[in-house]
């Protein structure tokens, strides 16, 4: 008997999410400049290039965040009917329509695709083994995975879909196949952290360092007690990238790197970030010398960041304490303490979970749409031990706290950078809960903040101000409208219209609740818009240079998209 022949699908799949990506974007005028054809098969995108010769992208309706999509995973060149089928064949097709200063940018996305298809022939190759793995380790249902260590297999499986807006998000430049297997989430690995040896006089340290923090002489550097502080380094950073952020710090004859490994972790959804086995409350934030969502999106952690998600936690603390119902429903990871060298890659962020959490599932949002071992997905598993087998009450009950909290934010003037990744939801029979981190990045409209709770409040980076609610409601359109509430409406084709009847009505009710003219400006921005700002997240992040996009922030630089919450029927 014949093998059957196993068919490779990643790269169709990746083909059709980075078509969408760039048509939503408008790259090389996709969007503006093309022309919709209707042929026997469907909708076809004409752009035609100044040799007369034309490009075809064939699309369908899709709705969430352009208007069309991709429908197949090619372009065809006309008039010779070559089809390109792979994603260096066309962006290549594309490069040659693009100004020369931005054709860098198409070769440097090529290579960002072709490591994101090694890494999901990986995740293909892999899935049995670590589904496997998963339940011989935390039980066969997902639903009952209780506690923060427990809570890491969620992160495991979220590493393993697709980010929803990002087409490459799976991928990280510069690490091969062989650094996933030992440190990426998705293998869900521990491994023995690096520690660095620093002299007190050139380490900045605010907080409380914890108990298991070691000192020089645990670390077999003896001579350094009392002279020396110890900062972890994540083992891909050591080498080459930590030699560098020594020199250019001038500690190359004073700092230490320790032959000794200590502290067991396990990586989080973030990768950089690491779960302590001495205690699982325990994260630390440690830099890497790689990218994700963009070339530009560096994973190190700039000194600024950390004063910033301190500043960001104090501020949403007070903003909690003025509302009683959100003191127990939403909870706050504590990122206040840390330590840095002046230096983007000698630094850490020690985040501390609240108490309480051993006998709660907590699962990050970004893991609801992934499937869990057997197949379905963890927001079913989810929904049958918590809402009687209706996933659709568990999305209802996370969306009405989070419009719930969200839009009483942006009545003080603070949009959160609050994406899948940043909110977990903290299930006990009977109650759910949200737990937030990663509190820098926030745009905050100060005249409204200064009316509410007068400052200063702290923050380093002078981009998280403005005077105006504009890029405020931008900020909460994209991540908490889109990521959070849009994504599953569209992750789930076969509920799609409920749920955007559910988007539409909790927010709807957050906004009327909030009332005032932060509602009417929530209202007109969101509800009743005809359109709706869109993360243009590929040129900002690797196509195009800073100059070149105008982006001041690449993860808050926008194009437009339909606004699919307009009611049937609708005007704005």
């Amino acid at each position: 008997m014949t093998a059957p022949v196993r068919t490779d699908t990643c790269e169709a799949e990746l083909l059709t999410r980075v078509l969408s990506a760039l048509l939503r974007e408008d790259v090389v005028g996709l969007r503006t400049r093309g022309t919709l054809e209707r042929r026997e098969d469907g909708g076809w995108l004409r752009l035609a290039g100044p040799d007369g010769a034309a490009l075809l992208l064939p699309v369908a309706e899709d709705g969430f965040q352009c208007d069309l999509a991709a429908r197949l995973p090619l372009l065809l060149r006309e008039p010779e009917g070559t089809e390109l089928n792979s994603c260096a064949a066309v962006l290549d097709a594309l490069r040659a329509l693009a100004e020369p200063e931005d054709r860098d940018g198409f070769d440097a996305f090529a290579e960002e695709c072709r490591q994101t298809l090694q890494t999901m022939r990986l995740h293909t190759e892999t899935q049995s083994d670590v589904a496997g793995h998963l339940t011989a380790r935390y039980g066969p249902d997902p639903a009952r995975w209780t506690g923060l260590a427990a809570s890491l297999a969620y992160d495991t499986l979220a590493a393993r879909i697709d980010h929803p807006v990002y087409p490459t998000a799976r991928g990280r430049s510069g690490l091969t196949p062989e650094h996933l297997r030992s440190y990426a989430p998705e293998f869900h690995p521990s491994f023995t952290l690096r520690w660095l040896a620093v002299p007190r006089a050139a380490v900045t340290l605010t907080g409380a360092l914890p108990e298991f923090w070691p000192t020089p002489q645990e670390l077999g550097l003896p001579e350094l007690r009392g002279t020396h502080v110890a900062l972890p380094v994540h083992p891909l950073t050591v080498g080459g990238p930590l030699e560098e952020a020594l020199r250019s710090t001038g500690l190359t004859d004073s700092a230490v790197l320790a032959e000794r490994p200590y502290l067991d972790v396990v990586p989080t959804l973030s990768m950089r970030t690491v779960a302590t086995l001495a205690d699982p409350s325990v994260h630390l934030k440690l830099p890497l010398a790689t990218a994700t969502l963009g070339l530009r999106n560096k994973r190190s952690i700039r000194p600024g960041t950390l004063v910033d998600g301190a500043a960001g936690q104090r501020l949403l603390e007070r903003a909690a304490a003025r509302e009683h119902r959100f003191r127990a429903m939403v909870l706050h990871a504590d990122e206040t303490t840390y330590a840095h060298a002046g230096h983007e890659l000698l630094a850490v962020l020690c985040r501390r979970y609240p108490a309480g959490l051993d006998g709660a599932v907590v699962v990050p949002a970004a893991a609801l749409l992934a499937p869990a071992p057997g197949g379905r997905l963890v927001v079913d598993h989810l929904a049958d031990r918590f809402f009687g087998g209706d996933p659709l009450a568990l999305l209802d009950a996370f969306l009405t706290l989070l419009f719930d909290w969200q839009t009483t934010l942006f009545g003080l003037g603070i949009a959160l950078e609050s994406h899948q990744q940043n909110i977990s939801l903290v299930l006990r029979p009977r109650s759910l809960r949200l737990l937030f981190k990663d509190n820098d990045g926030p745009r905050v409209n100060t005249e409204r903040l200064q009316a509410e709770l007068p400052g200063p409040w702290g923050f380093d980076d002078s981009r998280t101000f403005t005077a105006q609610d504009g890029p405020v409601a931008d900020l909460f359109t994209t991540i908490t409208v889109h990521l959070c509430a849009g994504a599953y409406a569209f992750g789930l084709p076969e509920r799609r219209e409920e749920m955007l009847r559910l988007v539409r009505d909790r927010l709807t009710q957050a906004v009327d609740r909030l009332g005032g003219d932060a509602g009417d400006v929530l209202r007109a921005r969101v509800l009743q818009a005809p359109r709706l700002p869109v993360k243009a997240m590929v040129s900002a992040g690797t196509l195009l240079s800073k100059e070149r996009s105008g982006a001041a922030d690449i993860n808050k630089h926008y194009t437009s998209g339909p606004n699919y919450l307009l009611r049937e029927g609708s005007t704005a």
